[in-house]
Formats: C-alpha cells, structure tokens, sequence
C-alpha cells in the first residue's frame, strides 16, 4: 500500500448530498459500528438529559454538516443512547455534544459546548487548529476539537497472519518509543516517514539481528502532545490516554483517517512475519483530562461520577496516578469499556500482549481503597480472548501501593523493580547485597512464593523508560533534569548509579573502560539471570540521555535514538547479541521451574564464593559464585562475579572425567575475547584469577572438542 499517496476521501463524506435519514438504532455493540447499509452509533452516559451527534466533512471543520439530536424517549435504552446513520460510510468523522448538569459539587460536569470523543472510536484524527486550550477554556471548542473516525475493522486483509504469542521462557523483550526509535536525522529513514509505524518496519531487520523477540511499544493510544507545562516542551512518552481503542494518529506516516488503524496493523503484521511480537504498555489508569482545572475532551463530559475515582469533596479528582486524575477501573461500566479495548487490540489489531502502567491503582475501588480481589484484574486474567497473550503489571502506584512479588492471580508476569535495585547495588559495590543479588539472578524466589509459579513470568531489567539509560547509569551520580523545566526537581533522586570518577562524558581511559565494564556485566547478569529479560531501547549501543532521567517530555535528540551510535559501539551489540543468542541455545536458561526451589531434590544451582561451597553471605561480601546443572543437555556452566573494586581469585570447580572449563564471558577482557564460543580450554586450572568488577562465565564441554 501506498500510503501517502491516499486521496482525503473523508473530504467527500457527505459532500453535495442531503441529509442522512437514520432510525432508532439499537444500544450495541457500543461505538460506531459499520453495516452494509449504515453506521449504528451508541455511546453510554446515564445522567445526561440531551445528546447530539455531529457528523464532519473534515477535521477542522467549525462546524458539523449534520448533527443528530437523539430522542430520549427513542434513541435511549436504559443508559445507552443510540442512532442509526442510514448510508453513511467508513472513514465518517464524528463527536458528540452532551447537555445534563454541570454542578461540580456533585461530581457532574456535563458541558453542551464541549464536543466530546466516544471512547470506543476506533480512530481518532487531530488537525492543524486542535487546541489543549479551547476544551480547558469555557465554551465550543468545536473548531479545535479531534474528531472520531468510523472505521469498518474487518475490511483489512491480514494474509493469514495470528498473534505469536511466544512463552516467557523463550522471550527476549525490547522496550522502545514508536517515535524515538527512527525520528533522529541519521536514521537512514526517509524524512517524513521518521518516526511513524511506517519508519518502524524498516529497523525490524535491526532488532531481529540482535535477537529480539518481543517488542514492548510505549504508549500508542491516542494522546495529546500538546500536554504539557511549557509551550517548550511536549508530552513526548504518551501516558496520558484519551481515547483507548484508537492507535495514535501523529505516528502514521499517512495522515488521512481511513489508513490510521491499516498503517498500524501494517507494522504489526511485518512484526510477526520477521517472528517478533508485538506487546503494547497501556495506561488504564488516568486520562488526559486532568484534575478539575483540565480540559473536558470525552469521560469528564460523558459521566464524570462513573469514569473516575473523586475526592471526598466530588468537585475534585482522586489522584493515584500523579496525573491528576484516577480512572474508576473497577466501576462496572469502566470494566467493560477496558476489556472490549483489549479485546480489540488482540483481536483486531492481533497484538501480543499488554503492560499495564501503574497496574496497582487497578486494584482500588471506587473510593480509592486497594481490594483483596479487584474484578477488572481477575476479568483480564481469567477473558478467554486474552488467554493466551502476555499480561505483565507495573504493580505499584503513586499512591503508596507496592504489590511486587503479591500482585493477584495466576497468569500475570509482573515488572521485577526489586530486580532492577538489587543488581543495581551489589554491581555498584553496595554492602549487605549479597543475598539479594543472588536471591534476584535466580527467580527472585524469596520474593515470590507463590506455589508452582512459572519464574520466567518475573520480567527482569536493569533499566526503562523511566529512568537513567543503562550508559547514563554508570556515568551520573546524580539526575540532570533542568532541560524539563521543572528545577531538577522531577524524576527519581536516587538511582542506584555512580559515575565512577567523572560527572557525565570523560576522555579518562580508566574511567571509560570500568563504564563499559559495568555495561557489560549489567548484561551478562541481565540476559544469565532466571526470568524474562527486558532491554531498554539503544542500551545496547550506550544511548545516552545525558544524565536525565525523566524525558517524558523530550522529543528531541536527548531521547531519540542516535543511530551513530550503532557502529561506534558494534562490539557492545556484538557482545548483547552473543548473550542473547547463548541464553537461547540453552534450555537451562529458559526452564519454567525455579533453580533452587527448597526440598525439591538436587537443585539446578549451586552457591559458592571464592571457595567452592563457601558462598559468603557476609554484610561486606562483593562477589559471589554459582553453578547451573543443565539437567536436560547434562551441561554446567559456572559462574563468578567479582562486584569489587580490587581483583580476586576464585577456586574452580573439578573437571568431570572427560570434560574441560571454557571461558565463555570475561568482562574484564577487549572485544572479541570478552565473549568467545571457540576459545581454548581453561586445562588442569584450579583458580581462576576475576579483575576488578567483572562477570566470568565458564561453560563445560568435552576435553577434545568443546560442546
């Protein structure tokens, strides 16, 4: 498909024709819904007492060509008001104006003058006029509002194609912004395809280098990039939703309606032909409108006391999500509305899988109050459409929840952040961290204890998007945010980092080869370690952000990714690569059953320190040794971390009769010898000699030929 060279055919919508005659309709499936013979519309808001939909020729329009009033008395079933459009077709741009009370001291904020998007619109258009402003500001914001677009979703052609749904165990997750990713001028993209789905597919063949499996998309719903505390600046990272079913416009290469959801599934399909699944962070938690000061662009108008938690004074907005707002996601008709979203991102768009942002607040009720056994969790759980994607939370919130290693059911995968802090620290030289380090790389089973679990469903990492890169985290003490506008006074204060010397870039050799050390052995832990494992987009190639660690709002080059950096930094990726493809080949590193699970027999690891069996748990210990039995190919590999700042030797295990140690991984070592398949074997050692914080792997094969 050629994409940009679509005609606007939403510039004939309507165009030289009388009015649409319509019927009563009927009050499902909720949204615009496309008929051989017309378009049924339904949209729910109990307290309202009038409801208009108005029809558009073209986004800017000031005015509707039609509007639509629905009678109560036969265009309203229970809670739900519905037309039906006779001969109106896909690509269709539309709003709705709702009229009711506007008391605020009842929680009501109906506006007439407002034109409001339906949450279930299945695409959503801005044009050059929209205005934040206008839906913030008293009266009709019509002439700056976005508009709905009327698409029939089972017109594309998808050749086949079925989600991939790879295991956990198998899954090697790459976390990237649709934007960031090829928006830099030297991403060898076409101009005005940078920074789209389009742009997208052309680094697929990057990615399925490395060795990715799984893509992680940072928001692509349907936001306003315009949300921001400075004209400067733009709401760059997508956390703030307003329309959920609705892929977001501004990625698309194309900028006409019609082709919106296409050019998304366009990628997504070119994704899974390349193998690599699709999985989308999705925010459930708060909305774009804000707290009672910001605009009304759909909930606030629609039914402001059902879509969102409110203050004990209702004039105000329950905020657990640091947004000013909080979606009321257990509230029977916000349930309903997040699972039908989900169910068309699977099965319309045939994504993956979903990572909740801020999953806790899920788990409060209408009051804010966190639930033993929140339905909307249980329901994305237990749904038979989603039964076999990924579901993976953030389990906290702003709020003061913090549901890592407790987070309820069966099936979902949770962000491990303990993970992240605890490797952090040790490979920082942190006291007492021995333990944790240990308890992180195999499962985390201290922290969850739930029987039979899969350790796999622990998504392991050391950085995101939130946050230092994994290059600013051993180049920075401390965060560099003042580009945010915000006094450095945003973003996390403490992060586990250290700069090693030097503040920020050096041309001092020693620091600069520690960094790069550090990198690497933050991998080989990563990528060795038991659970999921997620890579931060350009960690692999030492992106920096230049010590901020909060650029939500940077759309510029200290976010995008610097596509320079690929070829100075080829043996970093080489080295990412090699780790990837090794956990690959060896099942020991995709088992879906702990390592150490306690009174279960001969345990698949064991502890050591620079003694064999003497593993020291001591406060001051900063190194710590272990052996994996690969059960199924009868294969040991040994490793040795040595987290300190002076070198150690570390005792070897015994040779098996016929067998050798290999030095597969030596940090400390220049490229290619950090990382060899073919090297020598380590013949009648008995110690093995680790420098300065670095990561040994040993891998055991037969004496004349290495296995």
């Amino acid at each position: 498909m050629e994409l940009k060279n679509h005609k606007k055919l939403k510039t004939r919508i309507g165009h030289g024709k009388a009015a649409y005659k319509t019927n009563t309709g009927k009050s499902y499936p909720l949204g615009a819904t496309v008929y051989p013979n017309g378009v049924n519309f339904s949209i729910f808001s109990k307290n309202s007492e009038k409801v208009e939909l108005c029809l558009f020729h073209d986004v800017d329009d000031a005015t509707p060509f039609q509007v639509i009033p629905l009678d109560a008395t036969k265009n309203k079933s229970f809670y739900y008001w519905h037309v039906f459009v006779k001969d109106l077709k896909p690509d269709a741009l539309y709003g709705y104006k709702i009229y009711g009370e506007y008391n605020p001291s009842k929680g009501h904020r109906f506006d007439g003058t407002k034109l409001l998007l339906d949450p279930y619109a299945r695409a959503v258009v801005k044009g050059e006029n929209y205005s934040r402003t206008a839906a913030t500001l008293p009266g009709d914001n019509t002439p700056y509002a976005m508009k709905g677009v009327v698409i029939d979703p089972y017109t594309y052609d998808w050749e086949g194609d079925e989600p991939l749904n790879h295991p956990y165990a198998k899954s090697i997750i790459y976390e990237l912004h649709v934007k960031g990713f090829t928006q830099h001028p030297n991403s060898g993209i076409e101009e005005d395809m940078r920074g789209t789905y389009t742009g997208l597919v052309e680094k697929i063949p990057y990615l399925k280098d490395l060795g990715i499996t799984t893509v992680e998309l940072m928001p692509v719903f349907q936001f306003d990039e315009t949300e921001a505390h400075s004209p400067l600046l733009k709401n760059y990272w997508g956390y703030s939703p307003l329309a959920f079913f609705s892929p977001h416009s501004s990625y698309c290469y194309c900028n006409e309606p019609e082709v919106i959801a296409d050019e998304f599934r366009d990628m997504v399909k070119a994704f899974h032909k390349a193998g690599i699944e699709v999985i989308l962070d999705v925010v459930f938690n708060h909305t774009s409108e804000g707290d009672h000061t910001g605009p009304v662009f759909s909930f606030k108008g629609l039914e402001n006391t059902f879509y969102y938690i409110l203050a004990d004074n209702p004039e105000y907005f329950a905020d657990f999500s640091g947004c000013g707002n909080t979606l009321n996601t257990n509230q029977y008709i916000v349930r309903r509305l997040i699972i039908d979203a989900l169910k068309r991102w699977v099965t319309e768009m045939h994504v993956d899988g979903f990572r909740f942002d801020l999953a806790s607040v899920m788990s409060r009720d209408e009051h804010g109050n966190p639930m033993d056994n929140p339905p909307i969790l249980w329901e994305i759980e237990s749904h038979p459409v989603l039964s076999r994607t990924k579901i993976i939370a953030e389990a906290w919130d702003t709020g003061g929840l913090y549901q890592v290693g407790s987070f309820i059911g069966d099936k979902w995968a949770e962000w491990n952040g303990i993970y992240r802090d605890d490797v952090r620290k040790f490979l920082r030289g942190d006291n007492g961290m021995v333990e944790p380090f240990a308890s992180s790389i195999a499962g985390s089973l201290e922290l969850y204890k739930k029987p039979f679990r899969d350790p796999n469903r622990s998504i392991n990492f050391i950085t995101c998007h939130d946050g230092f890169t994994l290059n600013d985290l051993v180049s920075y003490n401390n965060k560099h945010n003042k580009a945010n506008g915000e006094g450095n006074q945003d973003g996390s204060n403490e992060n586990f980092s250290s700069n090693y010397g030097v503040e920020g870039h050096t041309d001092n050799p020693d620091i600069e080869a520690t960094r790069l050390r550090q990198i690497k052995n933050f991998f080989t832990i990563l990528l060795l370690s038991q659970g999921t494992p997620m890579i931060s987009m350009g960690d692999e190639v030492r992106r920096t952000q230049h010590g901020n660690n909060n650029t939500y709002c940077q759309d510029n080059e200290i976010s995008w990714f610097d596509w320079g950096k690929v070829e100075g930094n080829r043996p970093l990726f080489e080295f990412v690569k090699n780790l990837i493809q090794f956990r690959k080949d060896h099942p020991i590193f995709q088992l879906e059953k702990y390592w150490a699970i306690p009174n279960s027999g001969e345990p698949n690891i064991l502890w050591h320190g620079i003694k064999m069996n003497q593993p020291d748990w001591s406060y001051h210990s900063h190194s710590i040794a272990y052996t994996l039995q690969d059960k199924v190919s009868d294969c040991l590999f040994h490793f040795m971390v040595n987290a300190y700042w002076e070198p150690l030797q570390f005792e070897l295990p015994e040779n098996r009769i016929g067998k050798n140690w290999y030095c597969i991984t030596d940090t400390y070592l220049s490229p290619p010898d950090d990382f060899r398949t073919n090297g020598p074997p380590l013949a009648h050692a008995d110690f093995y000699d680790l420098k300065p914080r670095s990561v040994v792997v040993l891998k055991e094969g037969n004496s004349k030929n290495k296995t």
